[in-house]
């Protein structure tokens, strides 16, 4: 994982964990593959933290989200959002360059 491995991002000490609608059993199976190692993977599989965060409103052709950081304050208000594969987008991706989410994450925290 580029961006939980980048100094800078390191720097910001903010918390780091990845949410998807798949299990906990297909997270840590596919784990492995992406480099996964001290993320913690948790699990969205009725889609409600997705909703309370709305970030289904850029969800892909299967209605899982899609590609999307959100930055949660100590209060748990979101204090920055930002979805990378969202539709609205000129160019939609999945990976962004960790100094790219760094300097944005690092701008809201101002």
């Amino acid at each position: 994982m580029d961006l939980h491995n980048d100094p800078a991002f390191q720097a910001l000490n903010v918390g780091f964990v990845s949410i998807a609608f798949d299990s906990l059993e297909e997270q840590a199976a596919a784990a492995p593959e992406y480099g996964i190692t001290e993320v913690p993977l948790l699990s969205d599989a009725n889609g409600t933290v997705s909703a309370q965060y709305d970030v289904l409103k850029w969800a892909i052709a299967s209605g899982e989200p899609g590609h999307t950081f959100i930055l949660v304050d100590e209060n748990g208000e979101v204090a920055w959002i930002r979805d990378y594969g969202a539709p609205d987008l000129p160019e939609r991706t999945m990976y962004v360059p960790p100094p790219d989410l760094v300097s944005q994450i690092q701008t809201a925290l101002e």
